[in-house]
Formats: structure tokens, C-alpha cells, sequence
């Protein structure tokens, strides 16, 4: 099951206490003080693990501790140190203080290590209070206690390219085409339950991660549906693709206002990040009605028609390219591209895997 948000509380371990002890043995009737420190408290630590990709773990768990200091012993014996609590967690992973909402760590690089809570000192055993005036102190020091917080864990996939659309546009379709994940595909709405990630292979030697949340629908960003819980996973991404399906009752512009408005409710700094567009399923239609489609989206943005490009997409289709030049620098007000394609017969697939690691580069 993927769990992305679970709400725990930490303490670390508590000091163990100093001993009271004098020394003892035969033919010394007097020794002196002789007890131990108690040892330290476990430490909590977060561990990013590159093996891990939900908090499935802490499911079902309320409370963890790291483990008490041991208390010490005769003959200056120290307590043993106790064992500190090590959480993994995926890349990506924010823990928010759960009473004032502060966001506390946000672990992002894969095998990050990071102390969050510190054990409590051990005390000092009573043969650190001896002295000219008191010879046999009967005292010694408790363990000082361990730091607690109740927190709140959440995951925000890290990904290069999130896709954005309504239910069954195929985001998922074009993740299997793309990548090697295998999410589940249907035809009917809200296939997608959980988010998935997949690696995308460019040429021999460059790759991305695409990101498919389930899909978006009108008023998500108020709870409806499914996208309001998945919206999160996109906030990391460096660049949206927008995936309008030319086979939908809502016309392609309605589709894209829709969305782009659900972006900027949800999050401004989602709505503001670097975008392309992809209208799906475009093999599903006559070629000039795919261009009337393509025709509205980009009379609507009010863009230029581009007649050359260095991807080979097809001639009989429109579409747009920002055209990028040592003079001219990206406009992200506007897609990188909106383009034509079909997942299931992988029509202007390799292009697009071209054309989205390019938009990626510009992100550096």
C-alpha cells in the first residue's frame, strides 16, 4: 500500500543514572567511592534510503523511542550507551513538527544521514563527588531525560517531469511506453489510485524520472477526487507536462483552463513552474481534426506556428516549439511545446522523450 503521510511521536533515549557505590574487598574495609556514569541515551536519526519509496513502514505505529542509557556500576564501571533509533525514509521526505505545522527537515539527497532528537546524558556516579570535605559521597546524578516531538512525515515524490490531466487521458499508457513501470491501466476513471514513478531512457546515456499522479478533476484542490491527495507529489518536479485528450467531451482549451486553474488554487509556486503540452490519443481522429484542436490551443495562448524543427515530427500535424537561441531565452509564460501524440501506437513517442529531456535541461 502506498502511505505518504503518517503522524508519530519520537523520544529519544533517556540518560542512564550514576551508581552509588564503594569500593569493597578483602583486607580494604574502607575503599572509597567507586560508582559509574550512567550511559547516554539513544539518538534518532533519519536515514534517506534510495531502496525505500513510501512510509509503508511506520504504518499501524504510534510511538517509537530510542533505546535508555544503561545505568552504572561498582568499580567505575560506565553504563552501556543505549542504541539509537534509525528511521529510513524515501527521497523526499519532509517531517513537519505536528503542534506548530514547522517544517523541520526536508531530506532530499539519497544516503543522507541526519541526527533529529539527542539522547539524554548519562549521569555522573558518586565517585566524581568525593573530595577532601565529603570522602564517601552517597549520591550521584540521574540520567538526564530524552527529547520528544510528535510529528507529522510526509513524501513528496521527486521526479524531472509530473504529468497533469483528467482521469483516463493516459498518463499511465504513456509512463508503461515511455519507462519500464507498469502501472494499472483500464479504461474507465481513476485507474491511477497511487502515484508512480518511471525511468525514462534518452539515447544510451541520459535518462529522466517521469512522475504519474491519478487524475485531476474540476474542484480537486478542495478535495474532490483523487488529485488533491497526489497534487504534493508534483510540487518537486522541474517541469508539468499538461496531457489533453482530443478525445474527451470537454473541448481541449476547457481541459487545459481547467487544469492550469486546479494547479494555481492548490499551489503558486506549482502553477508557475516550466510546461509543455501533449494532446493524447491523437490517432483516434482525422488528421485535420486534430489540427482544428491544435489550432484552438494555440490561437488561445496566442502563439506562433513553428514550420522547422530538429525532431522530425511529422509535417501533416501542427504544432509548437519555443524556439531557443543564444539571443532568445525561454518564456515560461508559455509551453515548451504542444504536441500531437498516441501512446498506443507510439506516434511521436521517441520525439517527445527528446523533447521533454531538452525542456529539462533548460531547467539547470
Amino acid at each position: 500500500m502506498f502511505i505518504d503521510s503518517v503522524e508519530l511521536t519520537l523520544s529519544s533515549g533517556h540518560g542512564g543514572a550514576g551508581s552509588v557505590s564503594f569500593y569493597r574487598e578483602k583486607f580494604v574495609p574502607l575503599g572509597g567511592p567507586d560508582g559509574g556514569d550512567g550511559g547516554k541515551g539513544g539518538d534518532v536519526y533519519f536515514v534517506v534510503d534510495n531502496n525505500t519509496d513510501t512510509l509503508s513502514e511506520f504504518r499501524g505505529k504510534n510511538k517509537l523511542s530510542a533505546k535508555n542509557g544503561v545505568p552504572g556500576e561498582g568499580r567505575k564501571k560506565s553504563g552501556k550507551d543505549g542504541e539509537s533509533l534509525y528511521l529510513k525514509v524515501p527521497a523526499g521526505t519532509q517531517i513537519y513538527d505536528n503542534d506548530t505545522n514547522e517544517l523541520l527537515l526536508d531530506l532530499v539527497e539519497s544516503g543522507q544521514v541526519v541526527k533529529f532528537l539527542s539522547g539524554g546524558k548519562g549521569g555522573l556516579g558518586n565517585w566524581h563527588f568525593r573530595n577532601s570535605v565529603n570522602q564517601k559521597p552517597t549520591y550521584a546524578q540521574s540520567g538526564l531525560p530524552g527529547e520528544t516531538k510528535h510529528i507529522r512525515i510526509e513524501l513528496k515524490l521527486i521526479a524531472d517531469v509530473g504529468l497533469v490531466g483528467f482521469p483516463n487521458v493516459g498518463k499511465s499508457t504513456l509512463v508503461s511506453v515511455v519507462s519500464n513501470a507498469k502501472p494499472q491501466i483500464a479504461n474507465y476513471e481513476f485507474t491511477t489510485l497511487t502515484p508512480s514513478l518511471g525511468v525514462v531512457e534518452v539515447g544510451d546515456f541520459n535518462s529522466f524520472v517521469i512522475a504519474d499522479i491519478p487524475g485531476i478533476i474540476e474542484d480537486a484542490h478542495i478535495g474532490k477526487g483523487l488529485g488533491i491527495e497526489f497534487l504534493k507529489h508534483i510540487e518537486r518536479t522541474k517541469t508539468l507536462l499538461f496531457m489533453i485528450d482530443v478525445a474527451n467531451y470537454r473541448d481541449v482549451v476547457t481541459q487545459y483552463e481547467i487544469l492550469r486553474d486546479e494547479l494555481e488554487k492548490f499551489s503558486a509556486t506549482l502553477s508557475k513552474k516550466r510546461f509543455a503540452i501533449c494532446l493524447t490519443k491523437s490517432d483516434t481522429f482525422e488528421i485535420d481534426v486534430v489540427n482544428e484542436k491544435i489550432d484552438e490551443l494555440i490561437n488561445y495562448l496566442n502563439l506562433q506556428y513553428i514550420n522547422s524543427n530538429n525532431y522530425k515530427i511529422s509535417m501533416d500535424y501542427k504544432y509548437f516549439i519555443q524556439q531557443l537561441s543564444y539571443e532568445s531565452s525561454f518564456d515560461e509564460t508559455k509551453p515548451y511545446f504542444i504536441l500531437p501524440i498516441s501512446s498506443a501506437s507510439n506516434f511521436h513517442i521517441s520525439q517527445l522523450k527528446f523533447m521533454l529531456f531538452d525542456l529539462i535541461k533548460e531547467n539547470y
